[in-house]
């Protein structure tokens, strides 16, 4: 980690009360999906803000999802963590990502399909991972805001954009303009935030899940998939989706799964 990005990261704002009972409801073995509604609930704002993502079509729901207590019924707490901590914590950051070329609409976008993507792909069959999934899916790439604002303070956007183009693997450039990639930025703004040890594990390795804790591997690989399929400018394509299901094959993960889910995101 450079020093640079290590100081903006610890000048970050706290996370707000809202975050912080979410996060105390959602790790207390006994709460239930009900307590979760309330907390969410005592903030219209937030409420809206999961409700609208709650209702893309990338989700493919036929009916419309019009309470919390719904939402969470149908996606469980860890999606729906996932939900309100994206919201939260985008609004913690001032978003420019000129210099990989893309506008905050097409990083907006490029989150929404990431975790639409792994939420629709686990949802039946590895549900269990969502709690960490669904929040590393929507967050992963926030390491690009500091990266690129690191980027524009050194004045190298030419020389990192000709790096993409060279490289044509935006972390690759990452490292060799900044000194450092996407995951382990993102990894260290939640360690910042003291978010558990698991979601930081499998964001941080993400890009090699070979290298995070045994319990993490199968997120991690998860992750490490739904980036290869789903890239930075947020369109799929034959290509992408091609390179996704080697990883798949290498890995032994769901197929059939990540079939049916993907017919949602293109």
């Amino acid at each position: 980690m450079t020093e640079d990005i290590l100081k903006k990261i610890k000048q970050l704002p706290p996370l707000p009360k809202s975050a912080l009972q979410i996060e105390e409801v959602y790790k207390n073995p006994d709460s239930t999906f009900n307590d979760m509604a309330k907390i969410l609930e005592k903030d219209p704002l937030l409420t809206a803000d999961i409700l609208k993502a709650a209702n893309s079509p990338l989700y493919g729901f036929s009916r419309e999802i019009n309470a919390i207590s719904q939402a969470v019924g149908l996606f469980g707490m860890g999606t729906v963590r996932g939900f309100a901590l994206a919201s939260i914590v985008k609004k913690s950051f001032n978003l420019d990502l000129s210099p990989y070329g893309i506008t905050n609409e097409m990083f907006s976008e490029l989150s929404k399909k990431q975790h639409a993507l792994t939420t629709s792909w686990c949802l039946k069959k590895e549900n269990r991972l969502l709690g960490v999934l669904s929040p590393a899916a929507f967050l992963v790439e926030i390491g690009k805001v500091l990266i690129a604002q690191q980027i524009m303070a050194d004045k190298k956007e030419a020389e990192f954009k000709a790096a993409m183009k060279e490289l044509k693997d935006a972390e690759a450039a990452e490292r060799e303009i900044v000194g450092v990639d996407t995951p382990e930025v993102s990894a260290t703004i939640f360690a910042q935030w003291k978010f558990e040890e698991g979601l930081i594990d499998i964001i941080k390795n993400c890009q090699n899940p070979d290298a995070a804790k045994e319990e993490d591997k199968k997120a991690a690989q998860i992750l490490h998939v739904v980036r290869v399929a789903v890239p930075i400018n947020g369109v799929v394509t034959n290509e992408s989706i091609q390179s996704a299901k080697e990883l798949i094959q290498k890995y032994k993960l769901d197929m059939d799964s990540f079939d049916m889910a993907i017919e949602h995101i293109e």
